[in-house]
């Protein structure tokens, strides 16, 4: 459920206009990026995500952003089916995007000190169980701030940052979302099927 208007909403509409005047400045520049803006309509966006370095070219995912209450409140983002608009479910998500995290672990060989990078992963979309509702877990986020286990990292410490812009939170999702796709892996099982006639008798 969304949030009620409790902000001036002609202050609200203003910064949310300021930030689809920005994006629509540099348009060309994200069409070629993947990014295509396909709703904008206060208080909501929608932005399609594509595999700008596949071939052919995929879109991967929709990107949903309600800026009600925008700046006195962050705005909420949501994975969604690009075409539906319709958020997806945890078991549905087209990527979590993953980020690596390194490491550097010393390791002793003869001679010489060698370090070596643990890479892991850590996914920017969390959700509770399979069936819940996803959300990113990136300060700037709505459902980040208002997630229980962050309540000491409050919007007010990152509002002045522009964390929660829309380019800024394009940025991080296309980073470890479609800009990690470079291609396609398609493998191809043949499946023979015989198609039995009726013979006549001799």
């Amino acid at each position: 459920m969304l949030d009620p208007q409790f902000t001036d909403k002609a202050v609200s509409r203003k910064k949310f206009n300021r930030e689809i005047r920005e994006f629509r400045s540099l348009s060309d520049q994200y069409c070629q990026r993947g990014w295509f803006l396909a709703y904008a309509k206060y208080p909501h966006v929608l932005v399609a995500l594509a595999t700008a370095k596949t071939n052919p070219v995929s879109i991967m995912t929709g990107v949903f952003f309600d800026y009600t209450n925008y700046d006195a409140a962050p705005p909420s983002v949501r994975l969604v089916h690009p075409i539906t608009g319709v958020p997806y479910q945890n078991s549905e998500l087209p990527t979590n995007l993953p980020r690596s995290i390194s490491e550097p672990e010393l390791q002793s060989i003869p001679n010489a000190a060698l370090q070596i990078q643990q890479v892991q992963t850590q996914a920017l979309i969390q959700a509770h169980g399979p069936d819940g509702t996803p959300f990113i877990c990136l300060p700037g986020v709505r459902e980040y701030h208002e997630h229980p286990a962050h309540d000491g990292d409050h919007w007010e410490l990152h509002r002045s940052s522009g964390a929660g812009r829309l380019v800024r939170l394009l940025e991080i999702i296309s980073k470890y979302g479609p800009d990690t796709i470079i291609g396609f892996n398609v493998q191809m099982i043949p499946n023979i099927g015989f198609r039995v006639f009726d013979v006549p008798p001799l």
